[in-house]
């Protein structure tokens, strides 16, 4: 029996903003002729459509091309103004805010250490609001132009209960920690009123920023991983990310690699993380004898780690120092980084079939150059020959801010799925479906 159709006027008038939106938004300018034949809609569909978009302020014009032997056309695009995003990475240094106009530029950031407070919660909700209020104090964004905050955290995030995101963050003793609430009662001095609230995985706001306008940009079937003190990863397949029942996929980290193995930060013996995370990998390097100060911060000493198993660079002939001033000890802990990472990167092989794995975080970044070859090796050399032939593995593209980007892509992917209008103030929001179309670095800057 046919169910009924109860879609109304609204949802495909709505439906129809989406889509001119989105087009605009991840192909670039584009005329009115041209907007027909990319969204399927027709051109009385689309002159309406465009009237509206532009009428609220959601377009503008962006020139005109020559036609074949008519009339100039005009070109449209996304106005950049005509919304902000603030994108938050609750990170292991450090909490880093960033406020975008509509394209994702930066227009403020503030960067917040944990210091002595680490991980307490009270802590970390205070920094998350001393950030926002920072960045809104700087760009002064108008307030009905505020479309959402969207968090990236450490741990599992479960959005099952009536009072939101709540995150389970074992490695960083979070225990069913309730962040949506506690921010909407911490940041409601700071927001207009309506303004959206997004909390999600940190591994899978890196890996919708680099789907969207990184590395993984035109891949259906990817894995991004990312490499911190920890690893994490995200996997996309069919071009959604895969969250499981409550947004835990993908807690690679915390697979086993060796059975009765080193102790992991989550209790668990023998996981990846206690192998392959920065941590881990400082400790193993003081273990075999490293004479680090105490209290050094971890990005610094894995920063001396490098200098000191490659004290010339990447390339031991490009001059300076020669083979007899690398530390072996440091050379040998990074080899074992890089045969464990690619193991580790083997079971996704194996498990996933991605066409693309991206490394990224702040240790993936600050390593790459120099394990890169050695994690492509150790990869294919353990993951089934078929699926390893058919997948390439590369550094993500978008740096440091990556999460931050993914994080502030959760609110914009609310607003196109409304067709470009805000949210009533007392809905509650649910991470939305991110859309299929990806604008690369280089296109997002032009915009």
């Amino acid at each position: 029996m046919a169910m009924p159709n109860r879609r109304t006027v609204r949802d495909l008038r709505r439906d129809n903003r989406t889509a001119v939106l989105q087009r605009l938004y991840f192909d670039g300018p584009t005329s009115r002729q041209a907007l027909g034949p990319a969204t399927g809609l027709s051109s009385g569909s689309i002159s309406n459509v465009v009237t509206e978009l532009a009428a609220e302020g959601l377009l503008e014009d962006a020139g005109v091309v020559d036609s074949d032997g008519g009339r100039p056309r005009t070109l449209l695009r996304v106005a950049r103004d005509s919304g902000h995003l603030i994108g938050v990475d609750v990170g292991e240094t450090r909490v880093r805010v960033e406020l975008f106009d509509l394209v994702m530029s930066e227009l403020a950031r503030a960067e917040l250490p944990l210091e002595t407070g680490g991980y307490d919660v009270d802590h970390i909700v205070g920094l998350i609001r001393d950030g926002v209020a920072a960045v809104l104090r700087d760009a002064a964004p108008a307030p009905e132009r505020l479309l959402g905050i969207g968090v990236g955290v450490p741990g599992i995030v479960d959005r099952s209960g009536a009072e939101g995101a709540v995150v389970h963050g074992q490695t960083i003793g979070w225990d069913a920690v309730p962040l949506e609430a506690l921010l909407r009662t911490a940041l409601a001095a700071e927001l207009p009123p309506g303004v959206r609230l997004f909390v999600e995985n940190g591994a899978k706001t890196l890996g919708q920023a680099e789907m969207w306008f990184g590395g993984g940009r035109g891949a259906e079937n990817a894995v991004i991983v990312l490499f911190g003190s920890g690893v994490g990863a995200c996997i996309v397949s069919d071009g959604q990310i895969y969250g499981g029942a409550h947004s835990s996929a993908a807690e690679w980290g915390h697979t086993t690699v060796h059975v009765r193995g080193r102790r992991c930060r989550c209790g668990a013996p023998g996981c990846l993380e206690a192998y392959a995370g920065a941590e881990a990998l400082v400790a193993r390097w003081r273990e075999a004898g490293a004479a680090l100060p105490d209290g050094v911060e971890e990005e610094a000493a894995v920063s001396a780690l490098v200098t000191a198993a490659y004290p010339a660079g990447v390339d031991q002939e490009a001059g300076g120092a020669g083979e007899s001033d690398v530390d072996p000890v440091a050379r040998a802990v990074l080899d074992e980084t890089a045969e464990y990472l690619g193991a580790g990167l083997s079971d996704l092989i194996n498990l996933y079939n991605p066409e693309r794995i991206l490394i990224g975080g702040w240790a993936g970044l600050q390593l790459g150059p120099y394990i890169l070859e050695s994690v492509r090796a150790h990869a294919t050399a353990y993951a089934l020959r078929h699926p390893a032939e058919r997948v390439t593995i590369e550094l993500g593209r978008l740096g440091p801010d990556a999460v931050t980007v993914g994080a502030a892509t959760l609110p914009l992917a609310d607003f196109f799925a409304r067709g470009g209008r805000r949210a009533p103030a007392d809905e509650t929001p649910a991470v939305p479906e991110q859309p299929g179309w990806r604008a690369s670095v280089e296109e997002r800057a032009a915009r």
